[in-house]
């Protein structure tokens, strides 16, 4: 009888040990989360400059995202954003990329912002396009499914002349 108690104790203390080690959190890792949203925003960036699926470019913004862009009224939602981007994607001429670098993390690994730059070409004076370079920064949660989503996009102009920024 005590060797069968013995046995039911030792089962059930492995139990409670794998439950808790299930249900513990990870720990968070800045490098390799680092490495996850700046793979996951050159994805999208390379996505945009493709052009071709709005759906899945709009993916990359949470549902309550907000941009606010250069000679552009606030945008709030996907609604508005999907629109936007469905609209920037048919003017003939246009095209965007952007690089993101130095991703900054809350303690707890849940917000990041990182900085970029962006190469914007628009339809110009004329009809003839023009390349305009801008900076911004953008501000990302990691969704409980994992993923990185942006939540504000903000960018602006480099002035003319602009010095490189490290």
């Amino acid at each position: 009888m005590k060797a069968i108690l013995l046995m039911s104790r030792g089962s059930i203390l492995w139990a409670s040990l794998f439950i808790l080690v299930s249900c513990s959190r990870h720990a968070f890792d800045p490098v390799m989360e680092q490495a996850k949203l700046l793979h996951r925003d050159a994805e999208w960036a390379d996505l945009a400059s493709a052009g071709k699926d709005v759906d899945k470019i709009v993916s990359f913004w949470s549902d309550d995202a907000i941009l606010i862009f250069p000679g552009q009224p606030v945008l709030e939602g996907k609604p508005a954003i999907r629109a936007y981007v469905e609209a920037s994607l048919k003017t003939p001429g246009f095209k965007i990329h952007w690089v993101s670098e130095k991703p900054v993390f809350s303690p707890d690994g849940k917000l990041a912002y990182m900085r970029g730059t962006d190469e914007l070409t628009v339809p110009g004076p004329n009809g003839a396009t023009t390349m305009l370079h801008l900076r911004g920064v953008s501000v990302w949660h990691r969704d409980a499914d994992e993923h990185w989503r942006c939540v504000v996009d903000i960018s602006n102009e480099e002035p003319s002349g602009a010095p490189a920024v490290n």
